[in-house]
């Protein structure tokens, strides 16, 4: 990465903020990772995290 993404996180990650789920967008690519590996990114784009989020809900993980 260039330039260092804005991460995010949910507000249900808790106070510590261990153990999360983290996401930053720039451009048409999406970066996830987790919060206690921050050194490995997975890069998509956003029609793929629809996608994957659409078929959790479909199948209420």
């Amino acid at each position: 990465m260039s330039q260092e993404p804005q991460w995010q996180k949910s507000s249900f990650s808790g106070a510590n903020g261990e153990n999360c789920v983290e996401v930053a967008q720039h451009g048409r690519t999406v970066w996830i990772r987790e919060s206690d590996t921050p050194e490995t990114v997975l890069a998509t784009n956003p029609t793929n995290v629809r996608a994957f989020l659409r078929s959790l809900k479909e199948q209420h993980v």
